[in-house]
């Protein structure tokens, strides 16, 4: 049966507002050109303009974070525990078993910025849309956020998922969610608004600490959701390996049967 894809990964890329000032990424782009001294080093008696047009190889080097990019936050990224006090999953531990699964898209763009979104909206959407949850289902939300990644807006813009709403999907067995904004959680310059009136600590990052009650991972900075039907895909999301980490970069894509 022929398949199709759609790719739901941003490129990792410098001079765009994908992160925060403080965490963005750089890449240094080394050339055919430039790197050609570097083959002919290891060869005694090569001079570079020997090789095929005197030219090396393509190489960059990177500093980023593992939450640069499209990524798959593990457990351990949330808080140092889960399941009520079990040692939280780094990114090398989460099961590759969550990682490919049936799709379901909600469709939150319609709530403003900052939203802190419930357990009767997602109840309300997964209705409208006639989805009955499954366990290991992949929960991707689609927010306001989507339209505007690499603009200066953007890590400001989108709803979040409160823990009451992350909660109601990992009760029914999700353990992959994912988001096109910047953070799982309501926009940070958004809930400290919230917080200068109330000063109460549970508003921050409360999607992110459900993990505390039922572990689980979710995708962050997705691309595409808007072009995604509200279910009837596969989600691959497989992370990159490293040792210990809180995250690792993904190429998630949707897989469609047809």
């Amino acid at each position: 049966m022929p398949r199709h894809y759609l790719d739901l990964s941003v490129a990792l890329e410098t001079g765009i507002a994908s992160d925060p000032p403080i965490m963005l990424p750089e890449i240094t782009y080394f050339d055919h050109s430039m790197t050609a001294p570097q083959i002919a080093s290891f060869f005694e008696g090569l001079s570079a303009d020997q090789l095929p047009g005197g030219e090396g190889w393509a190489v960059e080097q990177l500093t980023v974070s593992t939450h640069n990019g499209t990524h798959l936050d593990a457990p351990y990224h949330h808080h140092s525990t889960m399941n009520h006090g079990e040692r939280a999953l780094t990114i090398d531990e989460v099961p590759l078993e969550w990682c490919f699964n049936p799709g379901v898209k909600l469709d939150f763009r319609h709530l403003p910025d900052g939203h802190v979104v419930s357990a009767a909206e997602v109840e309300t959407e997964l209705e409208r849309i006639g989805h009955d949850l499954q366990p290991l289902d992949i929960v991707l939300v689609n927010t306001a956020a989507g339209a505007r990644y690499g603009e200066p807006d953007y890590v400001d813009r989108g709803c979040g998922m409160g823990r009451e709403a992350t909660l109601y999907l990992l009760e029914r067995g999700v353990r992959v969610t994912g988001t096109d904004a910047w953070s799982w959680d309501a926009p940070f310059s958004l809930t400290a608004k919230k917080w200068a009136e109330t000063h109460d600590p549970s508003i921050i990052w409360e999607g992110h600490r459900a993990s505390m009650d039922i572990g689980y991972s979710h995708l962050e900075k997705l691309t595409n959701l808007d072009k995604l039907p509200a279910n009837g895909f596969t989600v691959s999301c497989f992370p990159f390996k490293i040792r210990g980490a809180s995250a690792g970069f993904t190429r998630a894509v949707a897989i469609f049967d047809n």
